[in-house]
């Protein structure tokens, strides 16, 4: 492993450049997330606020949620705009490299590798069994030399108000337009327009979608603002 700062070998990997996941400061980061995900997965019980709470926990989301309504139900209500995510999830790398917009859906068994960051817009729904790579590896072996050598990344986009079937896969450096249907158990390697329904491995264009009701959510951007806002915190201006 090659002489080179914690901090700096921490920004290649945001930047999607080769860098060393296997320093102490990595493996640190991911052994805490490996533990925010099982007290999520053992949170048999809890109210919704002890969910969000707990998944922000995992996501390194410092955002103050608002103070608590007088019944469970109301506080359901309260809290309807952040994200539904159903136990257990197989795997989180990082967390704080995954941002989840209003009302995104994930059901269980999801896999988040999120050397890059991976943002998915506002009413984005999932099947189980989901998993999103933003890390990959050099094709050179002798280059990427097991654990001792060096990964990269590429960040993964989910627009709004998408559907992802069951066990689908989504590659590093792919782009899910807006309105687009991904049928169960695709591969997507590449990206995909707006408003279109695709499938198989590779996901191909199986046809367009054309809306037959009027949009609920006509002020939405093509990226809901609060994941741009995530992602430039993390990469930059997008």
């Amino acid at each position: 492993m090659t002489d080179i700062t914690d901090e700096e070998n921490e920004a290649r990997m945001q930047r999607g450049e080769l860098y060393y996941a296997f320093k102490p400061s990595l493996v640190a980061k991911r052994k805490k997330a490996a533990q925010a995900v099982h007290n999520f997965n053992s949170a048999h019980g809890a109210s919704r606020r002890q969910l969000v709470e707990l998944w922000k926990a995992i996501a390194d989301d410092n955002t103050p949620l608002p103070p608590p309504a007088p019944t469970e139900e109301e506080d359901e209500i309260l809290l309807q705009d952040e994200p539904y995510i159903d136990a257990p999830i197989t795997k989180v790398d990082y967390g704080f490299n995954v941002k989840l917009g209003k009302g995104v859906y994930v059901n269980s068994n999801a896999t988040f590798i999120d050397t890059c960051p991976i943002t998915i817009g506002a009413r984005t729904m999932m099947g189980p069994n989901c998993s999103f790579y933003s890390g990959k590896h050099p094709i050179d072996p002798f280059l990427r030399n097991g654990i001792k050598g060096p990964e990269d990344g590429m960040s993964i986009v989910i627009e709004e108000d998408c559907w992802l079937g069951g066990n689908v896969i989504v590659l590093p450096g792919t782009t899910i337009g807006r309105g687009s249907t991904v049928g169960a158990g695709s591969v997507v390697t590449r990206d995909v327009p707006r408003f279109c329904v695709v499938a198989g491995n590779p996901a191909r264009i199986l046809r367009s979608i054309e809306p037959k009701v009027p949009n609920p959510n006509p002020d939405s951007k093509a990226l809901s603002d609060e994941v741009v806002v995530a992602a430039a915190s993390i990469t930059g201006p997008v």
